[in-house]
């Protein structure tokens, strides 16, 4: 048998657990397709939609997921592989232990199949204003420079992508908290940081000081080992302690 021949009749298994509506419950469906050079979670997925077909040959209605770069930097396919939240794109059958199980992140509501609502994050970010105010300061001339170290280590911060992994992955973030999560807590670090972003900081470190916020950490860690951007994450916490206990004296001493 060639090479060529053995690699068309080898199959990829697939177990994934959909879900019709925000308010039915999952079901799981299996699927089997042809072993291709290269395959990822996305492409495996693409199949399934162009022909939804179970294991078993029964027609099925086609898969729903969330994709757009399709190369680790706009976050929209996350979902859970084998039980590690992940980026689809980035997930490689030939890595993959088989059968391949696919599941939508539970941190966050399902809209459909692996289709989530990201907005708790999004909210977050809202909250602690993560965003650098240009309104009226076009005019002003140049900004002032962040210095060659601090722009090195605000860079890694700024690699963010919204991808909610690090939510997934928190054992303190869930439907009984409505602690933030990692995500937005480093980025207040990160526009605390920026010349210009540094004139709400009082007001961010007011938002972590609030309920939801710094204080419901639990420090497990669970985020930093699972960023696919590796992002120093409880090195941010750690720093926006720090800075909320100053500020949180601060204000008690009218300074």
């Amino acid at each position: 048998m060639t090479t060529d021949t053995k690699l068309a009749v080898k199959k990829v298994k697939f177990i994934i657990t959909r879900q019709d509506d925000p308010e039915s419950k999952p079901y799981i469906e299996q699927f089997e397709l042809d072993y291709r050079p290269g395959m990822n979670v996305i492409s495996a997925l693409m199949e399934i939609q162009r022909n939804p077909v179970k294991q078993d040959g029964a027609p099925t209605t086609a898969v729903c997921w969330e994709s757009n770069c399709l190369e680790e930097v706009c976050g929209a396919c996350s979902m859970v592989i084998n039980g590690k939240p992940r980026q689809a794109c980035a997930a490689l059958i030939d890595q993959l232990e088989q059968p391949i199980r696919i599941e939508p992140m539970r941190t966050f509501p399902v809209v459909r199949d692996l289709v989530i609502d990201r907005a708790r994050m999004f909210n977050a970010l809202k909250k602690v204003k993560a965003w650098i105010p240009i309104d009226g300061t076009y005019d002003l001339g140049p900004g002032p420079r962040m210095p060659e170290k601090k722009r090195q280590w605000a860079y890694e911060l700024s690699k963010c992508m919204t991808c909610g992994v690090c939510l997934e992955a928190c054992p303190n973030v869930n439907e009984k908290t409505d602690f933030m999560g990692p995500a937005a807590i480093s980025q207040v670090r990160l526009f605390n940081a920026h010349p210009t972003g540094e004139m709400y900081e009082d007001e961010r470190l007011e938002a972590l000081m609030e309920d939801g916020g710094i204080e419901g950490c639990g420090n497990s860690q669970n985020c930093v080992r699972a960023c696919p951007k590796g992002i120093p994450l409880t090195t941010s916490i750690a720093e926006m302690n720090k800075a909320t206990t100053k500020h949180m004296f601060k204000r008690w001493l009218n300074v």
